[in-house]
């Protein structure tokens, strides 16, 4: 019983003795050796050249003997204090570095530390399967951008390895927007387990970060006209599955074409590119030479002004800056790839 007691008193301290108090117990330790030494008259090890040397190699036990007290007392001296003192601080040291190590990698884990990222995408409020679907979408397209996944779960990262963890008391509160550096985000993805707390959170990110782009799913309707109101910037996604079951059941296999659609991870996927150049493009040109160099079809255009996307657009229209395109392709047509379709 007295050895576990012993083993508790000993954690205690452990637990508690902090950085300062080894530092000072180590210089306390080196002086009084020093001063042992000296009054041993051990003259070798008492050499500052060799003096940090050996009582290093001496204290961590590795003893390579190529120094040794020569003195009776000497010995005495390294015997019954440089030894068992020097032991218990070195022992003292791993122990508090091995906790330190332990410590962040369990913050990791749980999601405490601070997030230090730049154009990263945020994903706020955790879904089990559909969170996993969303990171498995993100992943193939997002090779060169870092994912964040914040929650208020008491959890671990439920993906460790693939993307960064934060857990936060609340996802509106200035201390999780400094832990996930909101400000500096590229895009918030906004998915909670309610409509009244995703509105909340995207007012929020909207003050936090105006200018990046963010994206919240709502199943209520009239959710949704409310955050359209004061963020009419952020895109929502509503709940379109009774859509799809009428859908499907008056035009067969419709659903299955809709997740081919959404589907980045192989095959045919939309995409969209926004055109920034003053040059007018003519779209029946444009059209044909995006099927016949990129094998992509242009399938929508959202004019710029204008607040729905047109579907399957007229040939005789023209592209101008801000319009939007929206096309089919294997892979996202690069800006470069862009001038030789015009």
């Amino acid at each position: 019983m007295s050895f576990y007691k012993m083993r508790r008193v000993l954690s205690a301290l452990v637990l508690s003795t902090n950085t300062s108090a080894i530092i000072i117990v180590s210089l306390l330790y080196f002086c009084i050796s020093y001063f042992l030494l000296y009054l041993c008259q051990e003259s070798e090890l008492i050499e500052l050249n060799n003096f940090f040397y050996w009582i290093m190699v001496t204290a961590s036990t590795v003893g390579y003997g190529d120094m040794s007290p020569v003195t009776p007392f000497g010995k005495l001296v390294v015997m019954l204090w440089v030894i068992p003192v020097g032991l218990s601080i070195f022992a003292l040291l791993i122990t508090k570095f091995g906790m330190f190590i332990g410590n962040i990698i369990i913050r990791k884990k749980r999601g405490l530390n601070m997030i230090n990222l730049e154009n990263h995408i945020v994903i706020i409020g955790y879904q089990a399967l559909r969170t996993a679907r969303l990171i498995e979408l993100l992943q193939p397209k997002q090779q060169n951008r870092q994912i964040v996944l914040c929650t208020m779960y008491d959890m671990e990262n439920p993906f460790p390895g693939l993307i960064h963890f934060a857990k936060v008391s609340s996802f509106s509160n200035h201390q999780m927007a400094k832990q996930l550096n909101l400000d500096k985000a590229k895009s918030i993805i906004i998915d909670t387990t309610s409509d009244d707390l995703t509105l909340s959170t995207a007012l929020f990110c909207n003050t936090i970060n105006p200018g990046c782009y963010k994206t919240a799913y709502i199943q209520d309707d009239s959710i949704e006209a409310l955050l359209n109101e004061y963020c009419p910037k952020i895109e929502i996604v509503p709940s379109v599955s009774v859509e799809m079951l009428a859908k499907s059941s008056t035009d067969p296999d419709s659903s299955q074409l809709h997740k081919e659609l959404l589907d980045n991870t192989q095959g045919m996927t939309q995409y969209s590119y926004l055109y920034n150049k003053t040059d007018v493009l003519d779209f029946s040109k444009l059209f044909q030479n995006f099927k016949r160099n990129s094998n992509a079809t242009i399938i929508g255009i959202k004019f710029k002004g204008e607040e729905k996307i047109k579907l399957n657009p007229s040939l005789d229209c023209n592209i101008n800056q801000g319009d939007v395109l929206f096309y089919i392709a294997e892979h996202r047509i690069s800006d470069k790839h862009l001038e030789n379709n015009k």
